[in-house]
């Protein structure tokens, strides 16, 4: 039996580098700390066990609650468009699986993730996958609103697209912050953005195309 599970264990972990090694050589991936966090975190751990073996696929998969786990080129552009720091505090506006959110553990090790989360099972949910990570928070909550308690926040990431940018995420960056945000509207007409905050001014740089689940709140 215990020879089984190892065989599993190192199968999936064949499949995580070599999921690493593709998104490399696809130009998804530069950074060192990005890779290293990506190759550590477990993705099939974060995903529904029927969808175990297609964890390391290059797509996204579906979590339950209409929600799904974004494709992990997506995740290493997000990231690495981010620049985290080790001692960052970030925002995430949408928790989902949390594999996201354990990718910005990971990387800001003496920092602090706040991860908000509409639908209060995949908190939970996210609360047991992330135990072991004393730097994250799960918060239920409106993420359009962010989390004035904590503000300013070094980095925002949001997992779900936008209608328009939220103005209490643009207020709750600090000044020399980056938010990663997908806005748009319909499914195939959105535009994944970095936005820069400079002397208090927002600047928007185009990272991608892409398609994300719809952020649902008070604009």
């Amino acid at each position: 039996m215990f020879a089984k599970v190892d065989e599993k264990e190192n199968e999936l972990e064949e499949k995580r580098k070599n999921m690493v090694e593709n998104l490399i050589s696809g130009g998804y991936l530069s950074n060192k700390n990005v890779i290293n966090a990506m190759l550590k975190v477990e993705r099939h751990k974060f995903v529904p066990k029927e969808y175990e073996n297609f964890a390391y696929d290059d797509r996204p998969l579906h979590i339950g609650h209409s929600q799904t786990i974004s494709a992990p080129s997506i995740v290493g552009i997000m990231t690495e468009a981010l620049d985290v720091k080790t001692t960052d505090k970030i925002l995430e506006i949408g928790t989902g699986s949390a594999y996201q959110t354990a990718i910005l553990a990971e990387l800001a090790k003496k920092g602090k993730i706040i991860s908000i989360e509409r639908i209060e099972v995949l908190a939970n949910i996210a609360r047991e996958r992330l135990k072991n990570y004393k730097n994250v928070e799960i918060i239920v909550g409106d993420g359009t609103q962010g989390y004035e308690k904590e503000k300013f926040y070094d980095k925002i990431i949001v997992t779900a697209c936008a209608k328009k940018i939220p103005e209490k995420l643009i207020e709750q960056l600090k000044n020399g912050g980056k938010m990663v945000i997908p806005v748009g509207g319909e499914t195939f007409f959105q535009e994944l953005l970095l936005i820069e905050k400079k002397n208090n001014k927002i600047h928007k740089k185009f990272l991608t195309g892409c398609s994300f689940v719809p952020l649902i709140g008070k604009y």
